[in-house]
């Protein structure tokens, strides 16, 4: 398929800048693959839908305050320096975004914090925004941990148009959050409350949890028609024995396995045995899923409204059919769902 396949207009307005007041208070659509129906629902109906052995795979990433702002040596200029992944906790080098990048040259320093409580200096230039930055630091690697906990900012996305704010420390990670390392949240989660949870575990439904730490590559535009020239950023994923065991027996039992979040998806689908179950183990995954594509472990999913363009998108459209997306979007927008992030949800069974 190609690239402008997966374009559609979405008014600005319908693009959430603030959570729901409560978690499970968004609304969800529901799409039917099998009949093409597509039902209009909050998202606390969503224990209406499954069954006492039914599964819901969670993504237990947490998202760290990857947002530094500060300023560079010399000339005291303002700068950005977005975290994406550290390299090695002994030397304290880190893959990083930075704004304006033609003014952020190796050798330069970098200085955060009111007082210069932390300093980085730029080893490499990566791509024309990324970079590879060493921090200095005199204290232990936990103390220097926390400094950057202290300093940095919640990575809410450019498409909200807003600083942060106190609440957003809480409501831009999920309530079953535990594994920091991830520099965007896996938003399908975010309307999961403790109560909404609470009442799927009296009903049966069990939640095992995997990893899988978002990397900013997962947002990164597709800038080719020919989507099989498209690459993917690695992420990092884990999945427990315990976790495979309960997805497998669900699969086996003809029970429903949803995935929570595309997050979910890529994890499970990167890690298939050859009898099409769910295999445990750490690994990385560039997966890229597009249509046509044949899913052999969830079989049902739970999802926010995506960018046009994006692979989140092609990875929605793969899973409930091209044409019934583009026409639930297509819904969405005349219902004034709200989209992305902080937005509304899906869920295609």
């Amino acid at each position: 398929m190609k690239l402008s396949e997966f374009d559609y207009h979405l008014p600005p307005e319908l693009i959430a800048q603030y959570p729901a007041d409560f978690r499970d208070e968004s609304r969800l659509m529901v799409v039917h693959r099998d009949t093409g129906e597509i039902e209009h629902k909050m998202f606390r109906d969503i224990i209406d839908y499954f069954d006492e052995g039914d599964v819901m795979v969670l993504n237990n990433t947490k998202v760290f305050p990857a947002r530094l702002l500060g300023s560079k040596e010399k000339t005291g200029a303002n700068i950005e320096v977005f975290l994406l992944r550290e390299l090695d906790p002994e030397t304290r080098l880190w893959d990083v975004l930075v704004e304006p990048a033609r003014k952020i040259r190796i050798g330069n320093k970098l200085f955060f914090g009111e007082n210069n409580e932390l300093i980085a200096e730029v080893i490499d230039n990566t791509t024309s925004r990324g970079r590879t930055i060493r921090f200095q630091y005199d204290g232990s690697y936990e103390e220097y941990r926390q400094k950057l906990k202290e300093l940095g900012k919640t990575p809410l996305p450019k498409y909200i148009k807003r600083e942060e704010e106190e609440m957003d420390k809480e409501r831009y990670q999920t309530i079953y959050a535990k594994k920091e390392g991830a520099v965007a949240a896996p938003t399908a989660g975010l309307h999961f409350s403790k109560r909404l949870m609470k009442w799927l575990e009296v009903k049966g439904v069990e939640m095992p949890e995997i990893t899988l730490h978002v990397g900013i590559g997962t947002f990164s535009p597709v800038e080719v028609e020919d989507l099989a020239k498209h690459k993917m950023d690695s992420e990092y994923f884990e999945i427990t024995e315990d976790a495979a065991e309960t997805v497998n027996r669900a699969l086996k039992n003809g029970k429903k396995v949803c995935a929570v979040g595309t997050t979910v998806v890529r994890a499970l689908e990167s890690s298939v045995t050859a009898s099409n179950l769910l295999e445990p183990g750490a690994k990385w995954t560039h997966k890229f899923i597009y249509p046509p594509y044949q899913f052999h472990i969830p079989n049902a999913l739970v999802t926010n409204f995506h960018l046009p363009k994006s692979t989140l998108l092609m990875l929605v459209a793969a899973f409930g059919g091209y044409d019934l997306i583009m026409k639930a979007y297509r819904i969405a927008v005349e219902e004034k769902y709200r989209f992305y992030s902080y937005g509304d949800a899906m869920l295609i069974l």
